[in-house]
């Protein structure tokens, strides 16, 4: 089996699973147990036809993006950073890149809920506990917390809405555990609001911010290389990205020739 064959039966597999958290498992899976060369280039096809365009491909892409984000995977994101650039692997490499970061904010430091004037806060079991509860006013303080494990909590909270997320995202200075744990959240991650809100915060792991910015639909793209504040790296890439998107119309209509 070629690269070519290897990378439509990697389409197939994970599109005849429903549901975007076992897309996201099964890709993961492939990506910790194949030979990271082969794996390389299957993604680099599976890239390339995403950027044009290509339905299937842009909703395999995704979850590969959610695999890429997941905790644990930097050794393997690095290795296919390296084996793209060796092998001008052009479209994985555009994925996978890792954007300058020295503009990025640095962390806010914000007292978790309940802090005394000391500094001292409830318990981390405590505060993730409350993540989970119904109340609003709660939920909306939480918002602030510094942990990622509360706001991990948070967003599995059916009470949250994607204006709290979004609100999240947009925040700056932006904590970079708070963003991360959003991007990995595939209950929200894949809203094109969210995923603007965290392509464009400088606060946003680079990492992150590039393989996101590779989901973002042409008139995205475009928004984000237009507006101020966004990371000049992230601008060049969303700059790059669009010279590859095929025009709108033949977007769509690829589109409609896949279903």
């Amino acid at each position: 089996m070629d690269r070519y064959e290897r990378a439509e039966a990697l389409v197939r597999a994970t599109l005849s699973l429903a549901g975007a958290a076992l897309r996201a498992s099964y890709v993961a899976s492939v990506v910790r147990t194949w030979d990271v060369e082969q794996l390389a280039r299957v993604l680099d096809i599976v890239c390339e036809r995403a950027e044009q365009a290509e339905a299937s491909a842009r909703e395999v892409l995704l979850a590969i993006v959610d695999a890429l984000n997941a905790q644990g995977m930097d050794e393997i994101v690095q290795r296919l950073r390296e084996q793209a650039a060796g092998e001008s692997l052009l479209a994985l490499e555009r994925l996978v890149r890792a954007p300058d970061a020295a503009a990025a904010h640095s962390p806010l430091r914000s007292r978790p809920l309940g802090a005394a004037r000391d500094g001292a806060a409830p318990p981390l079991g405590q505060r993730k506990y409350l993540a989970r509860r119904p109340d609003r006013e709660t939920m909306q303080r939480l918002l602030a917390d510094p942990h990622p494990d509360v706001i991990r909590s948070l967003l599995g909270n059916p009470r949250i809405t994607e204006d709290d997320v979004v609100r999240l995202a947009a925040r700056r200075p932006g904590r970079a555990e708070v963003l991360a744990e959003i991007a990995r959240s595939t209950r929200w991650a894949h809203g094109p609001r969210v995923r603007i809100a965290l392509v464009v915060n400088p606060g946003t792991p680079p990492e992150i911010a590039a393989r996101i910015a590779g989901l973002l639909l042409r008139p995205e793209l475009d928004l984000v290389a237009r507006l101020p504040g966004v990371p000049l790296s992230v601008r060049a890439l969303c700059l790059e990205h669009l010279q590859r998107r095929p025009p709108v119309d033949l977007a769509n209509q690829r589109g409609h020739d896949v279903h």
